[in-house]
């Protein structure tokens, strides 16, 4: 059955406390930040799968929704494919329908307004006009390196239909009025819709933003030069929609108080006048974001802050310089925020990535349950999706964009006696949800700890490591019978008596068939997890490696993520240069891991893409990061022999060879489904799941395992 919820004292409560827009309530100070979804559908409408989407993140205790980036002239002006328009009022039913489902949970719904201006890809593909203030200065763009050919395949025709790039056309005042009336036009549309705010975008590149950046606007009439003079544009679409909806109707604007890798751009105290002139024109609120121009690394700089908390002192700065409500954004802990809120930096939390994480985070801090929330792990796989135009996902939550589904996690109808078989991230989450719905459940692993390579992930990246606690943490709460160095023979499930088994065991890791692989510098996937994890791999140590190793594995120093991650930047038992041998997601992880502690590290790769396992944006950082640290990427190479001390290899039919203490060979990962074949002859329920099935690695672990899980 359900286990009944504990309700503990509130560690956040200024967080939690009740704030004002203007004269809006909102329950708490936590706002859904806007995210495109790719849910929309192809008509500008809003359907099931999105209501179902917003709706989980009302009903999980946000004090309100900001929806996604929307256009207020569709099908103009549009950044993706499917953009949610409110342009016409055909477009109310569903607006209005949905406000309602958002607002019987107690949460608050404003509509975000947008005209994409110079990053109308849409626009671009149909071979429509772009509208901007100036015409862009030419500029180095790397967005498209690290690219896959398939992912290259789904992006937006970026050359348009005549393969002759955007026709870009500075806007006369004609544009600019027509401009300002479908904001206001929207404006009135969300307000007959029952919304209870508007939030202008004038960030992230879009038109207005374009406007009010030095860079991009070079124009000499009343609309360029000054910041007064730039600020116009904006202060004409906020008077625009105070005629429309009334001076009382809540209006938040999102601005930009940084742009990275941008010279003369918009800059912090830009922002501050920008943010003065707003709350003088009557605006309720103004929220700090920052952005980055035409840069793959820059991405994570801004609008999607890679550095936890990166944007506080840009609202900090905002908020000394203005009375109305500020609201901070960018990867900032519910912790730090308590304490900034307490301190005067900002007055509203914004979340993009930790509400599709867990829908259910405020709720959770409300009642004091913050140890059960869901982390994010900063994979960028849900904003990844939209570069590629495809509906978004979440790593950790496989129920976005399926909350009718994979979200409903109910009673079984029938409780049944279920083994998992495998304490990896797919093992545990299978486990995790059949206990939640009432099953008996009991879960073997074959290792003295949980975690499967999920631990080896969080060596390597830290936010996985948070992933782990939490799933270790769920089946400690749902009580679920975790038994260790537990050996999944025929003999020993017969002896269980169970109803099913869920096979979650994995991958098998070795190396393929390479002259000198047998060398004792040498190790493979598996020998590598071993010898960091559980003091083998002896046979590939000196005696005085072998030594620390099972040293730090009998203190049990080994077993704890936190303590070996600070422990390997002392001490690793390999050498100064290192070769890895395939430049998928496993052995960029490691090419990283070492590199942080100070290896000479080499990595080849057979094909011409490098981690296309990762999400497009967290390769873009991946890939940054190991050439800041001065890893050498070798794609395209071919390797042929190991020895004592180089590895050779061809390159575009050219042989060479790289200089090396250790070689560590990531590949070789298939799916372990010998004991799926052995099962069939007892005849007993098996299901197979994560990376025994098929390898897809943490998201296709958790995702099979909730998709096997609700259904059972």
């Amino acid at each position: 059955m359900f286990k009944v919820i504990e309700l503990r004292e509130c560690r956040h409560p200024n967080l939690m406390s009740e704030g004002s827009i203007a004269k809006l309530k909102l329950r708490n100070r936590t706002i859904l930040a806007a995210m495109g979804t790719e849910f929309i559908l192809d008509d500008g409408r809003i359907g099931e799968r999105a209501m179902a989407y917003y709706e989980a993140r009302a009903a999980g205790g946000a004090g309100m929704i900001v929806l996604e980036t929307s256009s207020v002239a569709w099908p103009f002006g549009m950044s993706m494919p499917k953009m949610l328009g409110l342009s016409s009022d055909e477009f109310l039913p569903g607006l209005r329908e949905l406000a309602q489902r958002v607002q019987r949970h107690g949460c608050r719904i404003a509509a975000q307004l947008n005209h994409s201006g110079k990053v109308s890809a849409f626009d671009v593909a149909e071979g429509r006009e772009i509208l901007v203030p100036s015409r862009p200065k030419r500029a180095a763009n790397d967005m498209g390196d690290g690219l896959t050919m398939a992912e290259m395949a789904n992006f937006v025709r970026s050359a348009g239909p005549d393969g002759k790039g955007p026709r870009y056309k500075e806007m006369d005042q004609q544009d600019i009025d027509w401009v300002i009336s479908c904001f206001a036009s929207a404006a009135r549309l969300v307000a007959d819709a029952g919304f209870d705010a508007v939030e202008i975008h004038a960030g992230h590149g879009y038109l207005l933003s374009s406007y009010l950046s030095p860079y991009a606007n070079r124009r000499e009439d009343l609309y360029g030069g000054s910041l007064e003079n730039r600020s116009r544009f904006l202060l004409e679409v906020v008077a625009a929609i105070k005629v429309t909806v009334g001076d009382e109707f809540p209006i938040m604007v999102r601005i930009d108080a940084h742009e990275y890798r941008t010279e003369g751009g918009i800059t912090i105290n830009d922002a501050v006048m920008v943010s003065k002139m707003l709350e003088g024109a009557g605006c309720h609120a103004i929220n700090v974001s920052a952005y980055s121009n035409n840069s793959a690394i820059g991405f994570t700089e801004g609008p999607l802050v890679h550095e936890p908390g990166g944007y506080i002192g840009f609202a900090k700065a905002v908020k000394a310089a203005i009375s109305i409500p500020v609201i901070a954004v960018g990867r900032i802990d519910p912790d730090v925020a308590e304490r900034s809120i307490v301190a005067g930096d900002f007055d509203f939390l914004a979340m993009g990535r930790k509400l599709l994480a867990d829908p259910e985070l405020p709720n959770k801090l409300r009642d004091g349950r913050q140890g059960e929330i869901r982390p994010c792990i900063y994979c960028y796989i849900c904003v990844s999706q939209i570069f590629i135009n495809q509906p978004l996902r979440c790593a950790v939550n496989p129920a976005v964009g399926h909350e009718n589904t994979l979200g409903q996690i109910v009673p079984a109808e029938t409780p049944r006696r279920i083994l998992v078989v495998g304490g990896g991230p797919g093992g545990m989450e299978a486990a995790r949800v059949l206990s939640l719905r009432g099953h008996q459940v009991q879960l073997w692993e074959g290792g003295s700890v949980l975690g499967g390579t999920l631990r080896v992930a969080a060596l390597a990246y830290e936010p996985n490591g948070q992933l782990l606690t939490y799933l270790k943490h769920s089946l400690s709460e749902q009580q679920v019978a975790v038994s260790f160095n537990k050996i999944a023979s025929i003999e020993n499930i017969k002896t269980a008596d169970v109803d099913v088994v869920v096979l979650a065991t994995g991958a098998k890791r070795s190396a393929p068939l390479i002259a000198g692989k047998e060398l004792p510098h040498v190790l493979d996937g598996e020998q590598l997890r071993d010898m960091l994890f559980a003091g083998r791999a002896q046979g590939k140590l000196t005696w005085y490696h072998r030594v620390m190793v099972r040293l730090s594995h009998m203190l049990g120093l080994s077993c704890n993520i936190d303590v070996l991650r600070k422990l390997s930047h002392i001490y690793m038992p390999l050498g100064k240069k290192i070769c890895i041998i395939g430049g998928g997601l496993v052995g960029l992880e490691v090419a990283e891991l070492l590199a942080e502690r100070g290896r000479q590290v080499t990595v080849l790769e057979a094909s011409r893409d490098f981690g296309s396992e990762l999400s497009v944006v967290r390769r873009w950082r991946v890939l940054h990061d190991l050439k800041s640290y001065g890893v050498d990427l070798r794609g395209g190479a071919s390797v042929s022999e190991i020895t004592a001390d180089v590895v050779r290899y061809s390159q575009g039919g050219i042989d060479a060879d790289v200089a090396t203490d250790n070689v560590i060979i990531a590949l070789g990962a298939v799916p372990d489904s010998s004991i799926m074949s052995q099962l069939s002859a007892i005849n007993i329920e098996t299901h197979n799941i994560g990376d025994s099935a098929n390898i897809t690695y943490i998201d296709g672990a958790i995702r099979t395992a909730r998709e096997l899980a609700v259904r059972l």
